[in-house]
Order: structure tokens, then sequence, then C-alpha cells
């Protein structure tokens, strides 16, 4: 049976959920569902769809079919934030313009009201997602990201951000979301360095960064094969993740090295790179470009490179 959170006291006692507390605080009379009851949703929802799909037509396109059900409830999260932005925008308008009259008193409360309303509709489309995102690692092996914009983490601890955000919250070490919160770590590596081998020395090099920055948060670029993997490792861990995307539409075959630039311009302690497959490199002796060209342009930049095959030696 769903559980629905029914108190609407300002002054209630704080709960070990931030969803729950700020719903419980709007006031409104009709009850919200519990954070527990929104995560339980998002398992149930892509449990059904995995278990529908699996030894099917259907499962060739298991993928394309999974992220789309997650990507919707990442929408629908950014679509309802914007309302709650705009809404923000007029209380501070009213605030600024306010002349003490009732009329003016009563508006700003509606817009606040409005925008806090926001906030908790945005968090339930995201405890869904995540809850979600979560149960199709765990019974397919993949990982979803989002293509574009944040990804705050609600139910999974790690946060996706967008590169650009995070350097210049660097730049201007304004605090928020944006901010990486702590040293930055670098890593990228082959696609084809997939297997339970590569998974072994990535993990086994990103728990020794971690352990020399315990306050970490992780960038790359979200690419298939040994990025996934640092992604997955991200998540375990709780830790900050930064994506920087490659950006094929604007710059063709540039894109995997101008995402590089990126990855330097954030400054990171130190570029960790995989340029090949323990398995793969026997089939396939070539290096994998963006890997070596991270390494190039953090050895010109002054910044430290260790590469995860030297360091497994």
């Amino acid at each position: 049976m769903t559980r629905f959170n029914t108190s609407s006291s300002a002054f209630s006692p704080k709960s070990d959920s931030a969803f729950d507390d700020l719903s419980a605080s709007l006031g409104d009379p009709r009850p919200h569902p519990t954070e527990a009851a929104l995560v339980q949703l998002g398992r149930a929802l892509m449990t059904e769809l995995v278990d529908v799909i699996s030894d099917t037509a259907l499962e060739d396109y298991q993928t394309i079919i999974g992220e789309a059900l997650i990507g919707a409830f990442h929408s629908a999260a950014g679509r309802i934030e914007r309302d709650a932005d705009r809404a923000r925008d007029t209380v501070r308008s009213l605030d600024r313009d306010f002349d003490g009259s009732e009329a003016a008193d009563t508006e700003l409360q509606e817009a606040t009201a409005k925008a806090r309303a926001g906030d908790a509709a945005t968090q339930a489309c995201e405890l869904i997602r995540d809850a979600a995102s979560e149960t199709w690692t765990v019974a397919t092996g993949e990982v979803w990201t989002a293509w574009r914009g944040s990804r705050r983490g609600t139910h999974l601890t790690a946060a996706q951000l967008e590169a650009k955000q995070a350097i210049r919250a660097i730049k201007q070490r304004k605090s928020g979301e944006a901010d990486p919160g702590g040293p930055v770590i670098a890593f990228r590596g082959a696609p084809s360095a997939d297997t339970s081998e590569d998974a072994g020395r990535i993990f086994d090099a990103l728990n020794w960064a971690k352990q020399e920055w315990p306050d970490m948060a992780l960038a790359t670029t979200g690419a298939k094969g040994s990025e996934k993997l640092a992604i997955k490792w991200a998540q375990q861990k709780g830790v900050k993740l930064i994506l920087a995307r490659a950006d094929f539409d604007t710059h063709g075959k540039a894109a995997p090295f101008r995402a590089n630039d990126e990855l330097i311009a954030l400054e990171p302690e130190v570029c960790l790179t995989l340029v090949h497959s323990v398995v793969g490199m026997r089939e396939d002796p070539r290096p994998f470009g963006p890997a070596l060209n991270l390494g190039q342009k953090a050895m010109e930049s002054g910044l430290r490179h260790v590469s995860i095959k030297a360091r497994a030696a």
C-alpha cells in the first residue's frame, strides 16, 4: 500500500528524509507520497519493464526503452524545476517592490508556496528517476547518465554535473551544487577496456586516488567501456561525478579532444588514463587516442599524470 506524508506542520520533528521534511512543511492539505514510496515506485517500474522485455523480441531494444523510462522522469524534474525557478524570480521581484499592502503580501505568499511546491515535485521525480536508474544498473549492468543538464543525486549519492558549470564554480568559488566540493580527479580510458580485469585495474587506481584525496570529485566524459566502469565506482563510493561530454554535433571528430580541454580546465589533481584493455591489447595494440591526448595535455599544463597500466606494473 502506498504511504503518504500527512503531516503539515512546519514544527514537526525532523525525519531522516529531506524530502519528507520539505513536503511536511508545505502546508498542503493533500498528502505527499513519502520518500520510501517514491523510491519503491521507481524500483517497481524498472523491475516490471525489465521482466516484461527480457527474453522477448524487444530485448534488442532494451537499452533504448530502459533509458527512455529513466529519462522521462529526468525530463519531468527539469521542467518542474524551471517552473519553480520562474516562481522564485517572481518572489524576488515582489519582495523588491513590496509595498506592505495585503494584496502584495498575499501575492508574495502564493509565489513562495508555488516555488517550494515545485521544489518538492522536482525532488519527487528525482527520487523515482534515481531508484529506477539504480535498479536498471543492478538488472543489466548498464549505467544511465543524463545527456544534458545537471543531475543531482537524491537516492543515489553520485551527483552528476556539467563540466562547464563546475569550471565556472572553480573560477568564481561560488558555493552551490555546481561546486565540485573538493579536488578533481580526471579519468579517460579505452572503450574496449570493459572486462573484469580492466575493472579491477580501474577500481584499484580510483581507490588509490580516493585514499589520497578523500573528498575527491571524479571527472570523465561518460564514454562507454572503462569510463562507464569509473562511473559505477563513483556511484558505489558516493563520489561526486563531473561529466565533460564530447559534443559531436558541434565539434565533430574533434569532440573527444575538446572534452579533454574541459577536463584540463577543471585543474585536476591528477589525470588517470587507461589506453589499452588487458585483453584488447593483445588483439589491437593501438592505444586509445583521447586517453593519450589527455595525458599529453596534463603534462603540457604542468598537471600530474598517472597511466593506470604503468601503475599496475
